[in-house]
């Protein structure tokens, strides 16, 4: 079943767009609290990487999941990034405002056979990391049973080299499920590379088996080393999870964080102060891909 002219649309933008930049990344966070360092640290890599390459840096807010998301949370977000001089190309984009576009998608996708209805809970599924296909073969209804909605997976061949399992695309609160958007998104802003934490890694055979289906290449992506202190130590959650109000409160400026997490790359020696500009100056001749993999 052909896609249809209106969702053509958005990989012909998409196209265009990343043809125009060459090098596009996206820094995705979700707006359920303040940006920790581990946050931060991405941020900034992912922005070097997007600068030395001559490319485009676009902001998007994952705020879908709207019973985790906090009050406040998207502008102290913007504000944070600005404050360490990571700026963005173009408005942010929030998915909460983008909801008629994944379920258009999701509409052909289920027109075209691609998706089957699933009403595995998650106790049923515990313990197995590839969905073993129970509902595959059934014709359970796409409505309400039993107060329950089904979660609506995509249909992945057997043989698909990801390895992914049938992927989530609608999950059974209702919910659009994180790798329908995030995939969604990456064809129509023209995304073509996309530098994330390494805890994100485990997505990729869900998203690349998304893309297959779509008849779409993945961008290339790369994950982030783990956050670490100036002598190579990794940091605990707790210590990275407070953000950057301690370290204002310490009397730390955007320079002296700047050169706190550049110095946990290894990019710049411990103690150092200099803005992110100067930063990507500085790496002139260093690959910042060189970090990532």
């Amino acid at each position: 079943m052909a896609v249809p002219e209106h969702l053509q649309q958005h990989l012909t933008a998409g196209r265009v767009l990343a043809a125009a930049y060459g090098y596009r990344d996206r820094f995705a966070p979700s707006p359920t609290g303040v940006l920790h360092l581990g946050n931060l640290q991405t941020a900034l890599l992912s922005w070097l990487a997007a600068r030395q390459a001559g490319g485009g840096w676009m902001l998007r807010i994952d705020d879908l999941d709207t019973p985790r998301n906090r009050a406040g949370a998207i502008e102290a977000i913007q504000r944070d990034l600005i404050w360490l001089g990571l700026h963005w190309d173009g408005p942010p984009v929030l998915q909460s405002e983008r909801r008629g576009t994944y379920h258009s998608w999701l509409s052909w996708l289920r027109r075209s056979g691609r998706l089957f209805a699933c009403r595995c809970s998650r106790r049923e599924l515990a313990g197995q990391p590839i969905y073993p296909g129970v509902c595959r073969q059934a014709r359970h209804s796409w409505g309400m049973q039993q107060q329950r909605l089904p979660s609506w997976r995509l249909r992945v061949a057997d043989d698909d080299p990801h390895g992914s399992g049938d992927v989530v695309l609608r999950r059974a609160d209702g919910f659009i499920a994180y790798q329908l958007a995030t995939v969604i998104d990456d064809i129509s802003f023209g995304i073509t590379d996309v530098v994330r934490g390494a805890d994100l890694r485990e997505a990729l055979p869900a998203q690349h088996s998304l893309f297959a289906a779509l008849g779409e290449d993945p961008p290339r992506f790369r994950h982030g080393p783990l956050l670490r202190d100036a002598r190579g130590r990794k940091l605990s959650k707790r210590e990275a999870s407070a953000g950057l109000e301690p370290l204002r409160a310490a009397g730390m400026d955007a320079p002296a964080v700047i050169g706190c997490l550049a110095s946990g790359l290894q990019l710049v020696p411990p103690d150092a102060r200099l803005s992110a500009t100067e930063l990507l100056d500085d790496l002139t001749h260093k690959d910042i891909t060189a970090l990532i993999s």
